[in-house]
């Protein structure tokens, strides 16, 4: 998705274009999400192709009332806008975390809370740190370095190993989790939308299946598949369905979005470079700068909820039933809350914004992403004097994840932090 900023052309936009990947990868979407801001906050919304009509709720506030009112907006029917027909059933419902409303949510989430806490996430550090190294390492060699490409990885090496995930099948699980939420991408896409995301799905949960057989019930171990394996709900362990739909739901939420924040931290530093010689020098400014990237980043564009009773917003009535989208990019440029918010300030407080979500389900991982986050910054402060673009970059085709397929870059090492003195730092 582009970053842009305004002045913005006027706007002229079908409905389809809410729903179509391709829109994300070349459109503007934030020129049309200020528009339905200013003028038409709670927008029903029909694709006109035979699917569901959807409400687009694009303010700070609404997003904020949606995602905190569970009674009001449920979660059970499902949480994204995708290629089913959004009137039919969630065959997840009530089983996958996501896609629960409290108290199972809370059944669902509590055990997994307990190991990330800030603890649990602390001890991971010297890990990231070392996969930070690893991923900066050919870049710092010189030649011409994908970030994107490069990062895709990243959260794998961590997600993988707190689910006891064999090194092995990384990369490619890596994949397949992207490629279900960029089912029309060329680079992803296996044939038409449905077969794209069947395919990626039935390999994904054929591996989680070997995973979670291995494991015993008597012994699960204490990763977080472990930690499913021993759960209770209902007073009865988890079905092989449930635990399947859950670490699908871990993955998917590591997987699809922290790749494309590190993006949007490497080519921040390359636009801003003062910025972060500031930062550089006053390290009390780290935390800012990687709020910062958070919401200019916003990686999950959108989040569904269903009316659960007729609710008034903007004088437009949203009927008991009916599907409701709440834009996170949209909310983190609102000129309500945010000051200036189309400018990239490292030094922005507050700077409340909802890139995580906000209310029950506030992303799970949000303590182990944000430290990675941080993690690479310090690298990337330490290691790299400047971010020179070398090629086009290319977006992903999703409207699910603000996401990157190409980003060519050079990082220029800072003086006397050439790769081999990187190593060294190990």
């Amino acid at each position: 998705m582009l970053l842009s900023t305004p002045p913005f052309a006027p706007v002229a936009f079908r409905d389809a274009d809410l729903l179509d990947s391709a829109y994300y990868a070349s459109g503007d979407p934030h020129a049309l999400w200020a528009h339905l801001r200013e003028h038409r906050p709670a927008y029903r919304c029909d694709p006109g192709d035979g699917r569901e009509p959807f409400w687009v709720l694009t303010r700070y506030d609404d997003v904020h009332r949606v995602l905190r009112d569970h009674a009001a907006f449920s979660s059970r029917r499902g949480t994204m806008l995708c290629i089913v027909d959004l009137s039919m059933p969630d065959i997840a419902s009530d089983d996958m975390m996501p896609d629960t409303d409290p108290p199972r949510h809370r059944q669902l989430r509590e055990p997994l809370n307990r190991a990330l806490t800030p603890r649990a996430v602390a001890g991971q550090e010297d890990s990231i740190r070392a996969q930070v190294r690893r991923l900066l390492q050919p870049a710092l060699a010189g030649p011409v370095f994908d970030v994107a490409q490069a990062a895709l990885m990243f959260p794998m090496a961590f997600t993988g190993t707190l689910m006891g995930l064999p090194s092995e099948h990384w990369p490619r699980m890596a994949e397949l989790t992207t490629t279900t939420v960029a089912y029309d991408d060329p680079d992803y896409s296996t044939g038409s939308p449905t077969d794209t995301v069947r395919q990626a799905h039935h390999e994904l949960f054929d591996f989680f299946r070997t995973e979670v057989l291995r494991r015993s019930r008597t012994d699960p171990g204490t990763d977080l598949i472990g930690i499913l394996r021993s759960m209770d709900l209902d007073e009865n362990p988890l079905t092989e369905r449930q635990l399947m739909l859950n670490c699908y739901a871990l993955l998917l939420g590591a997987n699809v979005t922290t790749p494309h924040a590190v993006c949007t931290m490497v080519s921040m530093m390359g636009q801003h470079p003062e910025q972060f010689a500031r930062v550089r020098d006053n390290p009390e400014l780290r935390e800012r700068c990687v709020q910062e990237v958070l919401r200019w980043a916003s990686p999950a564009s959108h989040f569904m909820r269903y009316a659960v009773r007729d609710v008034t917003l903007h004088g437009q009535l949203i009927r008991a039933g009916e599907p409701v989208s709440v834009w996170l990019g949209s909310a983190n440029r609102d000129e309500r809350v945010f000051t200036d918010p189309y400018r990239f300030n490292v030094t922005r407080h507050p700077n409340r914004h909802v890139a995580f979500g906000v209310g029950p389900h506030y992303c799970i991982g949000a303590g182990l992403a944000t430290l990675a986050l941080r993690v690479l910054l310090d690298e990337l402060l330490d290691l790299v004097e400047s971010v020179e673009p070398a090629g086009e970059v290319a977006h992903l085709a999703s409207n699910f994840v603000a996401g990157y397929k190409r980003m060519p870059v050079r990082l220029l090492p800072r003086p006397g932090r050439r790769p081999d003195s990187a190593e060294a730092g190990r």
